[in-house]
């Protein structure tokens, strides 16, 4: 087995499955506003990111509005609210086998964290609707509002580093569904760098990033980890 010692895992799209509603939802908020930008914009450009970062480079992208930051916190207020309503009416599951995964990993003593773009109260919504318990399936849950610079910084993987004192990054194992997951994970040192491709972006755009490894899910690792 390869020495991980930690593996983090971005949520939406790699770990849960919610079809991309977080960014259906930044589309929304954003063509409230007078716009028509497609999913695949947002996708390219917003995916992975803290989300109001995320709005704000889908505007400026996407648009010629000499005000990007006025639209922006007029689309982020709205963000929130759309997504709580989103997810209230929307089934939201894991992908098959994840949780296993995680069980599976927790039991050889690699630690598990999930991190994410959302902010904490978003993400702890979305986990208590899975039923999952930390210290159970996870060992920690790192958010964009716990750092001051979201992804491609790697200040969440360093935070989680220090919270179970690991030292050396070549022990930490970054598995996501976007370019910007990979970015952080390169950035962070990581040992090993993960695409999957059952969240937001294609083959195409996960190898402009050159992780290590390219997965249709999560549940590869296992035979990238165990065998």
């Amino acid at each position: 087995m390869i020495s991980i010692k930690m593996v983090v895992f971005d949520m939406a799209g790699t770990t849960v499955d919610e079809d991309n509603l977080v960014y259906k939802t930044v589309r929304k908020v954003i063509n409230d506003e007078g716009f028509e930008v497609s999913l695949d914009e947002v996708l390219l450009h917003g995916a992975g990111k803290e989300k109001y970062q995320a709005i704000t480079d889908i505007l400026t992208a996407c648009t010629h509005i000499p005000d990007v930051k006025g639209i922006a916190d007029k689309a982020f207020a709205n963000f929130k609210p759309s997504l709580e309503k989103a997810y209230t009416e929307k089934t939201i599951g894991t992908f098959p086998g994840v949780e296993a995964l995680l069980g599976e990993l927790r039991d050889k003593n690699i630690k598990v964290v999930l991190n994410t773009g959302y902010d904490r109260k978003t993400a702890q919504q979305l986990i208590e609707k899975l039923g999952w318990k930390e210290g159970v399936l996870y060992d920690a849950l790192i958010t964009a509002d716990d750092v001051t610079k979201g992804r491609p910084h790697p200040d969440m993987i360093f935070k989680a580093m220090e919270q179970f004192n690991i030292s050396d990054p070549a022990t930490v194992l970054k598995a996501g569904d976007s370019e910007i997951d990979i970015l952080e994970g390169k950035n962070a040192g990581c040992g090993l760098t993960i695409g999957v491709l059952s969240g937001a972006q294609t083959r195409e755009q996960l190898e402009a990033a050159s992780p290590d490894y390219i997965l249709d899910n999560v549940t590869g690792l296992k035979k990238i980890l165990f065998n």
